[in-house]
C-alpha cells in the first residue's frame, strides 16, 4: 500500500485481525457499555462477553459512537506524519460515528471520511476494494469518488434465528416477535441505502435456512463480483460455518471467501444465532 495513504475505518467493519494485518487497516473501536463500565469494542470486550451479560442480566449493551476528540485523536497519528487519511465509518443513518468523524477531519484537514451506508463486512468490502486501489496506484480523491460509486453495489444481508435482540434494541415490534416465534420464521434482513429491511422470511430449522439463503442470494451469477466474499457469523458452530462456506463456493467461483466473525457492535444488536453472505454486484442493487 503506498506510503502517503492509511485506510482506516471504526471497528464494525468486522474485518478480522488477520484481514486488517494483510492490507494494513487501521481500526478505532466504538464504545460498548455494560451495566456501568464501558468498554473498548475489539479492543476488551468479545461478543462472547455481550452473549454472556445478555444471558445473566436479560440485557443489552449500549453502544456508543466514537466522539469527535476520540476521532482527531486518532486521524492526527497519521496525519500529522503528512499522510492521506481514507477513513470508513458505519452507516450514517445508523450512528453519529460518521458525522463525528467528518467534524473531525475538517479541523485536521487530509483526511476523507466515506459513509460506507453500511454495517459489517458489507463496509468490509468496500474497505478492501480501496485497499487494492491504493496498491494498484491510484490517488486518495480517485479512490474516494470510486468507492462512493461502488457504494450501492455491495449486497449485504444476513438470516437471524431470534428476534429478541432486534426486538429488545427497538428494531421490530412485539407482534413480529410473537408471530414469527409461532410460525418459526427466520427473517432475513438486507442492508440498502443505509437502512436495514426485512426482504424475506425463511421457515424451517435454521441450519438448512441458510443454506437455501446462500444459494438463494448467489443467483444471477454473471452480476457478481467474484474476486471475494463473506460469509459472516455471530459466533455459530463452526462446522455450520464451514457448511455455508462450502454451500458458497459450490454456487458462485469467487476467488477468495472469507469467515468473519461479527464484533461487539453488530452482535449487540443481532444476537449470537445469525449468519450473512456479503459481496459485491456489478450492477446496483435495485
Amino acid at each position: 500500500m503506498s506510503q502517503n495513504i492509511v485506510i482506516t475505518s471504526d471497528s464494525t467493519s468486522d474485518l478480522g485481525p488477520k484481514l486488517l494485518e494483510r492490507y494494513s487497516i487501521k481500526t478505532i473501536p466504538l464504545g460498548i457499555t455494560l451495566g456501568d463500565k464501558v468498554y473498548k469494542d475489539g479492543v476488551d470486550i468479545t461478543p462472547d462477553d455481550v452473549y454472556e451479560h445478555h444471558r445473566k442480566t436479560g440485557e443489552l449493551p449500549k453502544t456508543t459512537a466514537t466522539n469527535v476528540g476520540e476521532c482527531e485523536e486518532f486521524f492526527s497519528q497519521f496525519t500529522s506524519e503528512g499522510k492521506t487519511v481514507i477513513h470508513f465509518s458505519l452507516c450514517s443513518k445508523m450512528s453519529s460515528t460518521y458525522n463525528n468523524a467528518c467534524i473531525a477531519a475538517e479541523e485536521l484537514g487530509n483526511v476523507y471520511v466515506i459513509d460506507t451506508q453500511n454495517l459489517s463486512t458489507g463496509a468490509g468490502l468496500l474497505i478492501l476494494k480501496a485497499a487494492d486501489m491504493v496498491n494498484e496506484g491510484l490517488d486518495a480523491e480517485t479512490v474516494v469518488e470510486k468507492i462512493n460509486a461502488l457504494r450501492d453495489k455491495v449486497d449485504a444481508s444476513f438470516v437471524i434465528d431470534s428476534l429478541e435482540y432486534l426486538y429488545k434494541g427497538g428494531r421490530c415490534s412485539a407482534l413480529s416477535v410473537l408471530g414469527a416465534n409461532l410460525l418459526k420464521l427466520k427473517p432475513c434482513i438486507a442492508v440498502k441505502d443505509g437502512t436495514m429491511g426485512l426482504c424475506k422470511k425463511y421457515r424451517g430449522k435454521f441450519e438448512e435456512v441458510l443454506k437455501t439463503y446462500a444459494v438463494e442470494r448467489l443467483e444471477n451469477k454473471d452480476d457478481i463480483d467474484t474476486d471475494r466474499v463473506f460469509v459472516t457469523h455471530a459466533g455459530l458452530d463452526e462446522e455450520l460455518v464451514n457448511s455455508i462456506v462450502d454451500t458458497v463456493k459450490a454456487t458462485v467461483p469467487f476467488k477468495e471467501v472469507f469467515i468473519t466473525r461479527a464484533g461487539c457492535t453488530i452482535s449487540s444488536h443481532c444476537g449470537q444465532q445469525s449468519l450473512g453472505v456479503l459481496f459485491v454486484r456489478k450492477s446496483p442493487i435495485e
